[in-house]
Formats: structure tokens, C-alpha cells, sequence
């Protein structure tokens, strides 16, 4: 099979490239900086995966999808499904959404989460390209791009956001960062480690998953009402209302309660003995 990933030159588009070399099938790349046009590459390509930014993907598969046949397979790397996949539904090619629950700075994508949205699909190309993906160890979901969205405005929406106010509650505050560190706790480095990670890489990124997101804006709705609820608990002084509050929570993450504290704990000592 030969493949062609447009936007192949950025550091996603590189790291699925070499995951199918290494499955034994001919990659070809475009990107800004290539001679090879999206254009040209896709009339060329059994396979075609289309990795750029999130506001650019639509933009591209409408100008590519036109040149695709029922014969080929389109697919994308965004964040988003809804609607990519709704612009690659309208060429003729078979049509799979995917989303690497990962960055690109991974070394490999063994026991990565990939999601994997088979929109116009026959269940042997689904399954040729399940099994690239599990044969390096990476776990797939198999779900709807409605069904995508809906659970990563939780996954990735919620935890951007509450980590990104962590981190200006510490800026509006003037807290030196650096200072911090003498009072610190393992679970604060890690909470920093979290906030410090995030901050370092592109704004665009994470704009674009909070704000491009449909349904982000309930689950932030969601949150700020979480948040006045804790807030008038705690001015409360109550330890019974406290006491509930955190019960309540306790009891619906069940099992997680246990894992998290297992997985923790490890951390922590990785943390100590680095």
C-alpha cells in the first residue's frame, strides 16, 4: 500500500510515517517545505492521511477529497472528529477518523490510545488498519465521531481547562513559581509538571480543542458550577457538607479511587529516585 500523509513534514505526520515503513508500506509526504504538492500526492496514494492543524483540516480535505476514488482511503489525525469527518464523507474515497490520544514527543505508540471513527468503511480496511496500529502495541477504540467529541471535551476539554486555571489563579496571584518549589509536595510537582508541560507547547493547539469543541461549552459549564458549589461549601466551614461533597465523588469514581493512588504513588517514586 502506498501512503501519502500531508503534513508529513511536522513532528505528528513524521511519527505515523515511520509507523507504516515500519508495517512495510511505501510513505510519501507533502508539507510546506516539500516540492510534492497535497495535490499531487494524493492522486498517487492508496492511502491518505491528512495531519495538519485542526482550523486547517477541513479546509484541506475539501480541497484533496475532490481527487479521491472509491478505491482510496482518507483519513485525518485532528483532535476533532465531528467535522472532518463530515468533509471527508463528501469525496468518493472510504473514510476513517482517527485521533492519537498522544503527543508526538513519544517515543513509540505501544500502549498509546488511537481512536479510530470508521465512517465509510468495509471492515477489512478498518482491520488492515487496526492491525498497524495494534501490532506496535497501541490500543484502539473503535467509536462515532459524535461519541469522539462528546467524550474528549472531558478527556483533553476539562483537563486543559482546569489546568490552565490552575495556572493563571497562580499568575493573578503573583506567586513566584520558583519559590513554591521550597514548600513543595509531590503532588503539587506533579501538578506543576502538568501545568509546565502544557504551557510549553503551541497555544494554537489547545485553543483550537476548547474552543472548536461543540460540546466543551456545557462541560465548562458544568465545572464553573462545580466550582461555586465546592466554593460555597468551603466558606460554609461545614465538615458534614464538605464530608458529603467529597463522598459523593468518591463513591463515582469508585475503583479509580484505588488505581489513582497506585498510580501516584509510582510516580512519586520515579520522582524520587530520578
Amino acid at each position: 500500500m502506498k501512503v501519502g500523509i500531508i503534513g508529513g513534514t511536522g513532528k505528528m505526520g513524521r511519527l505515523f510515517a515511520a509507523v507504516f515503513q515500519r508495517a512495510g508500506h511505501e510513505v510519501m509526504v507533502s508539507g510546506r517545505s516539500t516540492a510534492l504538492s497535497d495535490t499531487r500526492l494524493v492522486v498517487q496514494c492508496d492511502l491518505v492521511i491528512v495531519s495538519v492543524p485542526i482550523r486547517e483540516t477541513v479546509r484541506v480535505i475539501d480541497r484533496i477529497g475532490p481527487l479521491m476514488s472509491e478505491s482510496q482511503i482518507l483519513c485525518d489525525l485532528t483532535s476533532l472528529k465531528v467535522g472532518p469527518v463530515e468533509a471527508m464523507l463528501k469525496s468518493k474515497a472510504r473514510v476513517i477518523g482517527l485521533h492519537p490520544m498522544f503527543g508526538p514527543t513519544v517515543r513509540t505508540i505501544k500502549q498509546q490510545t488511537i481512536i479510530m471513527c470508521p465512517a465509510r468503511a468495509d471492515d477489512v480496511t478498518v482491520d488492515t488498519i487496526l492491525t498497524i496500529f495494534t501490532n506496535e502495541g497501541a490500543v484502539c477504540t473503535i467509536t462515532t465521531p459524535e461519541d469522539h467529541d462528546r467524550m474528549v471535551a472531558i478527556v483533553q476539554g476539562l483537563t486543559h481547562f482546569v489546568t490552565l486555571c490552575m495556572a493563571e489563579s497562580v499568575r493573578k496571584m503573583g506567586i513566584d513559581i520558583a519559590k513554591t518549589r521550597a514548600f513543595t509536595s509531590p503532588v503539587y510537582q506533579i501538578e506543576l509538571a502538568l501545568a509546565g508541560r502544557l504551557l510549553s507547547q503551541d497555544p494554537a493547539l489547545y485553543a483550537d480543542i476548547l474552543q472548536q469543541n461543540p460540546y466543551v461549552p456545557a462541560v465548562l459549564d458544568a465545572c464553573i458550577a462545580s466550582v461555586n458549589d465546592l466554593r460555597e461549601i468551603v466558606g460554609s466551614r461545614d465538615p458534614g457538607k464538605f464530608r458529603e461533597f467529597f463522598d459523593n465523588n468518591s463513591r463515582h469514581f469508585g475503583t479509580n479511587c484505588e488505581e489513582g493512588m497506585k498510580m501516584t504513588d509510582a510516580l512519586i517514586e520515579c520522582m524520587v529516585n530520578r
